[in-house]
């Protein structure tokens, strides 16, 4: 059996680093919100915390960026942020407020912003142009399988194990993620930028075509807030009928449901964006990002109706997480793209401090339905302007993008 060219050592070593990262900090999100009720945490503290997560993990995401191809060093920051990744659950396990677990975050999502923008770099120059979206699902796919297995490993245990003692668990796989990304991660031609420039000259030297691609991120980024919200919305509409622990349960079950329907689907975004086109691809993705908003404004409350949304979740956070990035190294030059990576994770890190900072706040004082119908509003909007913006011009050349 012959492997096909793109599927190389470091797309391979990158899917088994993201397995094991992904097992061991989405076992920590599935049981966060659980766990910050258990502290007697405010209704808009993981609405803090995630989203003051995410926006630490965009701005750093942009300095390593820059750095990393300004210095040819992508490889061991790479390494570097994932340590940080590796003991984060560790702060956590020990926490007795939701300070010390915003803290815990904190380190974790700062490691991720150290270590994105160069493995995403490190991966889209280990394959042709041609199979970005065949890497780039590949790699998705298997960040995800992690994210099925830790969900799935916290639903099996919660009900015999302190969430405590499974947050200490947390902290074997991501060692395990260092260990592949040092044995596996080898960058082609691991050279500084040839003309390093000030990291705003650099920003404004992106492609304008990017930048205006980047605008209709934000928007849309605005109503995309932390899924790990979701979990706790579903748990405390369905602790009513099901109790506290088996809510609990139902939650981890259902993140897992989308991130099942997630890796699932990565690879085919992936693989339709290259043969049909990556924009018409995550401008569907969009418009079902919308409709699930929509959708959980008038879904009863019930398992088998929220299964449904959150599976409707896996489908446009794959399509996001895919065909962004591969438009990205479409549109970006070699010896910039991990600047042009960091850029984009920064645009949606700030569009996720927002968002998850105004949905916990709008539901801790407004409502839940107004939450989602905000949510709604701002994604159609900025579906409506990644095709405005991403339009091809007049007698241009059809291409992927």
């Amino acid at each position: 059996m012959q492997w096909p060219a793109w599927l190389n050592r470091t797309v391979i070593g990158a899917g088994i680093a993201s397995f094991f990262g992904d097992l061991g900090y989405e076992s920590v999100t599935v049981l966060l919100p659980s766990f910050l009720i258990l502290l007697g945490a405010p209704v808009y503290a993981l609405g803090i915390i995630e989203g003051l997560s995410d926006g630490a993990s965009s701005f750093v995401k942009l300095f390593s960026g820059y750095f990393a191809d300004k210095l040819g060093r992508r490889r061991e920051f790479a390494f570097g942020g994932s340590v940080a990744t590796a003991v984060f659950p560790a702060i956590i396990a020990v926490a007795s407020s939701w300070y010390v677990v915003l803290a815990g975050r904190l380190v974790g999502w700062i490691g991720k912003g150290i270590r994105s923008p160069s493995r995403d770099a490190i991966l889209s120059k280990s394959v042709e142009k041609k199979d970005l979206g065949k890497a780039f699902g590949f790699h998705r796919a298997g960040d995800t399988l992690g994210a099925i297995a830790g969900p799935a490993l916290a639903l099996v245990l919660v009900a015999s194990m302190g969430i405590r003692e499974l947050l200490w668990l947390a902290v074997i796989p991501g060692f395990l993620a260092l260990i592949a990304i040092w044995l596996f991660l080898r960058e082609r031609d691991p050279t500084p930028h040839p003309q390093p420039r000030p990291l705003i000259a650099s920003l404004r030297g992106l492609p304008s075509r990017f930048k205006s691609f980047l605008t209709a991120v934000l928007v849309f980024g605005i109503a995309d807030f932390s899924h790990t919200l979701l979990i706790a919305f579903a748990i405390v509409s369905l602790t009513p009928s099901l109790g506290f622990t088996t809510a609990t349960a139902a939650g981890a079950g259902l993140y897992l449901i989308r991130n099942i329907v997630y890796a699932a689907s990565s690879y085919p975004f992936g693989s339709l964006g290259d043969r049909i086109g990556r924009r018409p691809m995550l401008v569907l993705g969009y418009a079902i990002a919308v409709a699930t908003f929509i959708g959980f404004v008038i879904a009863p409350a019930n398992v088998v109706a929220y299964g449904c949304l959150f599976a409707m979740c896996g489908l446009f956070i794959a399509a996001e997480d895919t065909l962004e990035g591969a438009l990205a190294g479409e549109m970006v030059e070699e010896e910039s793209r991990a600047l042009g990576f960091g850029a984009l994770a920064t645009t949606n890190g700030v569009g996720d401090l927002v968002s998850s900072v105004m949905i916990g706040f709008i539901w801790a004082f407004i409502g839940y339905s107004a939450g989602f119908i905000v949510a709604a509003v701002i994604g159609a909007a900025g579906t409506l302007l990644l095709i405005w913006t991403t339009r091809r011009p007049h007698g241009a050349r059809w291409s992927p993008v």
